[in-house]
């Protein structure tokens, strides 16, 4: 049973920017640890960012570092990766995640998931 609802995926230039949203239940937006992950053919899916439940702390992966932010609109219970400077190696189907840990140590550890949303980025 799908628990997290995302959109925003798309097609997009190199350089181009996108944002993807999720939205959570509220029993899970207003505890977990929220963030996303990525996977692209042939690669296992890799942690992408984060935001921490406890005190809404940042987490990224060194390769969107710079170019991505994770945020949250508490009102609305939606969880956001806006995407700048995108690259074709960014390309892959994005998976909204919530951990029910409050306090986040260098990444997510997801019991919940969205379905994908596919980003592809052209050269």
């Amino acid at each position: 049973q799908v628990q997290l609802v995302e959109s925003g995926g798309g097609l997009v230039q190199a350089g181009g920017s996108l944002r993807l949203s999720c939205v959570a239940p509220a029993r899970v937006f207003t505890t977990y640890s929220m963030g996303w992950f990525r996977q692209s053919p042939g690669k296992e899916r890799e942690f992408v960012a984060a935001i921490s439940a406890e005190d809404a702390s940042l987490y990224y992966t060194d390769s969107v570092k710079g170019r991505f932010t994770v945020s949250r609109e508490y009102a609305k219970r939606v969880v956001y990766l806006q995407m700048n400077l995108l690259k074709p190696e960014d390309t892959a189907v994005y998976y909204c995640a919530a951990d029910p840990r409050r306090v986040v140590i260098r990444q997510i550890y997801p019991t919940e998931w969205g379905q994908g949303t596919q980003v592809t980025v052209s050269s």
